[in-house]
């Protein structure tokens, strides 16, 4: 077994501390620990800032948001840059979520108005007197905590989102990639010179608690169910509302009629991109009978070419977190102890930084590699007799964020029987980069949902207006009401409604 020298997390210098290059341990920059005080001070700032930003109106930061991404288009290779020397992933893997990242801009600052604009609503026969809209106004200020694994893509799902309903946003990057939340946050104040609608904070665990407790109007957050659930219960003491994606334990579903070749394919990639540092990535198969074999066949010969390494031919980084290689190691040797079987790769494959590509098979359901997220480049394939088995095996999980299904005849079928908030059918993880579609999850995945219309909504409140446009000729909210008013309301919706 290959020894294991723990890298070292990023830690606090006085006030500052280093963001380091899981690569090399190298710092790649120093960032404040910022006090509760810093961050309630920024929460108001931003509260005089939302009420600027939300009288520009849809157009006014559509037009801002135009031209932010244009800017993180124009400078592209710069901000990969940033990921890759705090993440250690390749720059072709972040340049692939700040380009879903910058769709999503495109798409949010476009739609806004369409989303939470004013709409007219049916007042129904008995207030035909009243117009009735709705409209959705912002909530204020919103804190959003990121995390690590996808700096631009994943918080900008819930930032941008945000700001096109017209709130303030406070955002707490990852101890992790401090230096991609600085990059993101200053070129929005390139657009936005006025007022501090986006404002970053940065520290550890202690800084997302006191934006949790800062006055915000939501928290957005991206992380594990246990900081979830911590964060869900010191928001309850305020009645914070949040949104919270919480990773997931996502299977794929393989039929006996599948393309073997894409499915194949799309596990590899599904499993070991981006180190498995992936919430919607792909960590547990379940492959009809008839073509398991062949399945499995197929996957190890393809991962034979995938390689972790920090040099331009490896296909992914290290492991960001250090403290994950632990979960790595036991999840892959728990598995084997139950009877599991590593056809490529095994404990051997973690390093002391990078962890190459592992499949496990005969791994039983129980076992903390198909239970618990592993969030590493493993995946476990399972036979099933027929898809039934595979739809059962796949939802008896605390998880459900996403989940993909190759099948030729039953693929819609498949899918709506998955307890995931999204499925993809006949290709990889797709849902996540289309932006009208929500993203989010059920169970110890989270709730609520980002990007799409749910996205914008999940940042606003509702807003209903009844006006009335001439005087009802039956008064019904008077103590002034008559007998014979009532006589007739009782006929009139016994005429609407009580037929059998």
């Amino acid at each position: 077994m290959t020894a294991v020298q723990p890298k070292p997390e990023p830690t606090a210098v006085g006030e500052t501390f280093d963001s380091l290059s899981p690569a090399t341990d190298e710092v790649v920059g120093t960032y404040p620990v910022h006090s509760a005080e810093d961050v309630c001070a920024a929460v108001e700032r931003g509260r005089v800032a939302s009420e600027w930003w939300d009288g520009l109106g849809f157009a006014g930061r559509a037009e801002r948001l135009r031209q932010w991404k244009g800017v993180l288009t124009r400078r592209l290779p710069q901000l990969c840059q940033v990921v890759r020397d705090e993440t250690g992933k390749p720059v072709a893997d972040a340049q692939l979520e700040c380009v879903l990242a910058i769709e999503h801009i495109a798409w949010a600052g476009k739609h806004a108005r369409k989303v939470l604009g004013r709409q007219r609503r049916s007042a129904g026969l008995l207030m035909s007197n009243q117009a009735a809209t709705v409209e959705y106004r912002p909530l204020g200020v919103v804190g959003v905590i990121g995390p690590w694994n996808y700096p631009v893509f994943t918080p900008l799902g819930s930032i941008v989102y945000a700001l096109a309903a017209g709130n303030a946003v406070v955002f707490k990057p990852s101890e992790y990639t401090p230096g991609v939340g600085r990059w993101l946050v200053d070129a929005f104040a390139e657009i936005v010179p006025e007022q501090p609608v986006l404002q970053l904070v940065t520290g550890f665990g202690e800084t997302g608690a006191a934006l949790v407790g800062a006055g915000v109007d939501k928290i957005a957050f991206t992380g594990s169910a246990a900081t979830g659930k911590k964060i869900m219960a010191a928001a309850a003491r305020t009645l914070t509302p949040v949104v919270i994606e919480a990773g997931g334990k996502d299977p794929v579903l393989v039929d006996a009629d599948a393309d073997l070749d894409a499915a194949a394919d799309a596990t590899v990639w599904g499993a070991f991109s981006n180190s498995g540092q992936t919430c919607v990535g792909v960590e547990r198969a379940y492959v009809h009978e008839r073509v398991h074999d062949e399945f499995v066949a197929k996957v190890v010969e393809k991962s034979r070419d995938v390689r972790a390494g920090s040099d331009e031919d490896a296909q992914y980084g290290p492991i960001t977190m250090p403290s994950q290689l632990g979960v790595i190691r036991r999840h892959i040797t728990d598995a084997i102890e139950r009877g599991g079987r590593a056809v490529l790769g095994g404990v051997d494959a973690v390093g002391d930084r990078y962890v190459q590509p592992t499949v496990l098979v005969d791994v039983p359901e129980d076992a903390e590699a198909v239970r618990e997220e592993t969030f590493g480049p493993t995946v476990t394939i399972t036979k099933v007799r027929d898809m039934d088995e595979a739809v059962d095996k796949a939802n008896a999980s605390k998880y459900g964020l996403g989940s993909t299904v190759f099948s030729k005849a039953r693929g819609m079928e498949l899918a709506a029987r998955l307890r995931t908030g999204m499925t993809s059918i006949n290709a990889p993880l797709s849902f996540a980069g289309i932006a009208s579609l929500p993203f989010g999850g059920v169970g110890d995945s989270g709730f609520g949902r980002i990007h799409g219309p749910e996205g914008l909504r999940e940042f606003a409140r509702s807003k209903a207006i009844a006006r009335q446009w001439f005087t009802a000729p039956i008064a019904l909210t008077t103590f002034n009401r008559k007998e014979s008013t009532d006589k007739l309301v009782a006929k009139l919706i016994t005429v609407l409604h009580g037929k059998r």
